[in-house]
């Protein structure tokens, strides 16, 4: 049961009976921040006394009157100007924990904690993680690909329809760079024997000398020409003469200062840009390639179009390159613990992209400009280009199309797209676009496209987290040494035992779902559309806030019955009685029931950082109850017994939860 919505739902009807609009403030019943006023606290009064013109604590004394509660809560206190502070009946905490424990005696997992399924389930459309298949995964693909996985349990376990749908870049400039590069510096033998690193430092190549000829022939000559705009503005303000008023001087100081700012940013800029170009200017290789490429960029965008347009050889190529591209990705999420439903790539919509133009253009919504089909969209200076003028399609094309393909295929109620907060801006014009196409009507009614950003992984520095080269952290890379620093910590905490209880084999396995664990944890446990900083020694520690300590919590609990040769089975058939006399047993116990509402808070904002917090806030209730309350040696068969389920419960809802978040659990640690 979801205690938050039982108490809501009889708020409402209380609410209802004081005045006919007042359901809406039953939002305001919500957990106490501090138990000393009670499990929950109600606010309605405030806003309600201020709409009805009476004083707040009247109101709550009539809802306290008219709330319906006398099975679930002890009676209502009013504290303040109105408050209404709810305390919930121990008898019916023990009720509530004993049918979640009978439930699963009959049903096992598929009782689900007693959390019933939603009554409305919707159909969602979930699209993350998404790389270009052409390049190696790398740091930046870990959000995406965690935090969409964690919705897509998360939406499942409450019993929604979800589908999953990588939709993978396999289409774009990046094949034409790696055709390219294969046609002109491709190494037979290295990529026959390992064909996705080959095919990697193909791209990186030719990507290096794309950047190198536009810079020197675009991008200097344009920051050279800005800077001469810069020094003329400050050489025109410096000759200006000064104003007598103070406070017309204080603004020309100030646009002095703002001036002499981006003079200096476009100089630092540049200099960014002359090293870039120095690096291959003093590599005799490299300057020798760029010499004989010197229309690279060029070239790339006719194999890219090549390809686009059917030619044989170049489609051959995509082919011969795609497989082991799409091996290399599978793998890393299997290690991961991620699949989804459909991997509809970029590819698959590319016979539907010509038809998407023609009726944006017949409906009015595209229209010609400087060569380009566009959309022009009120509220944004610049238009969504579906079409460019050498004719070629672009990604928002794409991106239409597959949004048509979903709706006609999937008829979902949402669609959600999991990317970084830097396309924010093109998310408002694609889905504007869909608005006024039409095509997101259903006979349900609007579909909800909803973009869930989140923000960037940071390095120590707090820049982007980038090896020391400067290019992006591949992601096996990342896997491999998180997973070798927890074999270190697994294997000392052993080691330090009087016995260790671990083979080598054991550790490995124990490690793996550590270390990855760390890092999908780690990622989850910030709010999704902040920054974090990345660190190793942070995320493995075994205190805090971790999948360490989460997954330590667990095997603390499991251990209990390994010493005590119990099977947690035998205490689910009903006959175990629950006893919460000691503050802990009930707080721990409280703790447990929570988690149906954590879940729908998740739901309301696609944000999974709650199950963590959730979590964390679980498992320190069990070490409050574990240092307070003796299991094994408690003072009668009854409290060991009580105590003995009350664990169970907890282990099962940490294991339940880490697993929402696509995190394992280890029985020993």
């Amino acid at each position: 049961m979801n205690t938050l919505v039982e108490l809501r739902d009889r708020f409402r009807t209380a609410l209802a009976s004081l005045d006919a609009d007042a359901g809406r403030f039953a939002e305001l019943v919500l957990p106490s921040q501090d138990a000393r006023f009670g499990d929950y606290q109600a606010n309605c009064a405030m806003p309600l006394g201020k709409q009805l013109g009476q004083s707040p604590r009247e109101i709550a004394q009539q809802l306290a009157h008219a709330l319906d509660l006398a099975d679930m809560c002890e009676p209502p206190e009013i504290a303040g100007p109105g408050f209404i502070n709810l305390r919930l009946k121990n008898d019916w905490l023990v009720q509530q924990l004993q049918s979640i424990a009978q439930l699963q005696a009959i049903a096992g997992d598929q009782a689900q904690l007693g959390i019933a399924p939603v009554g409305d389930p919707k159909t969602y459309v979930l699209d993350y993680s998404a790389p270009n298949v052409a390049k190696p995964m790398h740091v930046g693909h870990i959000r995406s690909t965690v935090i969409g996985d964690a919705l897509c349990r998360v939406l499942r376990f409450l019993g929604h329809k979800v589908i999953s749908d990588n939709h993978i870049g396999d289409w774009g400039t990046q094949f034409g760079m790696i055709i390219y590069g294969y046609k002109h510096f491709v190494s037979e033998q290295a990529l026959a024997a390992e064909p996705v690193a080959e095919m990697s430092r193909l791209y990186r190549l030719v990507n290096q000398l794309v950047e190198y000829h536009d810079t020197v022939n675009n991008k200097i000559p344009e920051l050279e020409q800005q800077i001469v705009g810069h020094a003329v503005q400050l050489e025109q303000m410096d000759d200006a003469t000064i104003p007598e008023d103070p406070q017309e001087q204080k603004k020309v100081d100030k646009r002095l200062r703002q001036a002499e700012t981006q003079l200096a940013d476009v100089r630092k800029t540049l200099d960014g840009l002359r090293k870039k170009v120095l690096v291959v200017d003093e590599d005799p290789q490299l300057a020798k390639l760029a010499t004989e490429h010197a229309n690279i960029g060029a070239a790339v965008l006719a194999e890219t179009a090549a390809l686009h347009t059917g030619d044989p050889t170049n489609r051959a190529l995509w082919e011969r390159f795609l497989p082991p591209c799409l091996a290399e990705i599978e793998a890393t999420y299997d290690r991961l613990g991620v699949s989804f439903d459909h991997t509809l790539g970029e590819s698959f919509y590319v016979d539907r992209l010509a038809a998407v133009v023609a009726e944006l253009k017949e409906t009015g919504l595209a229209r010609e400009s400087d060569g380009a089909m566009c959309v022009f969209l009120d509220g944004h200076d610049t238009p969504l280009i579906v079409q460019k003028k050498d004719g070629a399609f672009l990604y928002a094309t794409t991106d239409l199309a597959t949004v048509e393909y979903r709706l006609r295929s999937w008829s979902p109620d949402a669609i959600l797209y999991v990317v970084d907060h830097r396309q924010s801006m093109y998310f408002e014009q694609l889905f504007a676009t869909v608005g006024l196409w039409g095509c997101c009507v259903t006979e349900r009614g609007n579909v909800e496209l909803r973009h869930v950003s989140f923000g960037t992984v940071l390095g120590e520095d707090g820049r982007p987290y980038k090896t020391r080269s400067g290019s992006s952290v591949g992601l096996t890379g990342l896997l491999d040494e998180a997973v070798e620093r927890a074999y270190q910590i697994v294997s000392e905490n052993d080691d330090a035992r009087p016995e260790p209880l671990l083979g080598d084999s054991d550790r490995r396995e124990v490690a793996e779902r550590v270390g990855i664990g760390a890092i999908k944890y780690a990622d989850l446990a910030h709010n999704r559309t902040s920054d974090y900083v990345f660190s190793y020694d942070k995320m493995l520690a075994m205190t805090g806030n971790t999948a360490a300590y989460m997954q330590y919590s667990y095997a603390r609990v499991r251990s209990i019955f390994s010493r005590g040769d119990v099977e947690a089975e035998s205490l689910r058939d009903g006959r175990a009685t629950l006893v919460l006399d000691h503050p802990s047993e009930r707080a721990l116990a409280l703790a447990i029931l929570q988690l149906s509402e954590t879940l729908a808070r998740v739901v309301d904002d696609y944000r999974p950082n709650h199950l963590t917090t959730y979590l964390f806030d679980l498992a320190s209730k069990y070490s409050e109850f574990f240092e307070h309350c003796p299991v094994l040696k408690a003072e009668s068969d009854q409290l060991r017994t009580s105590r003995l389920l009350l664990c169970d419960l907890t282990a099962r809802t940490i294991a339940r939860g880490l697993n929402l978040l696509g995190i394992e659990v280890v029985e020993r640690m």
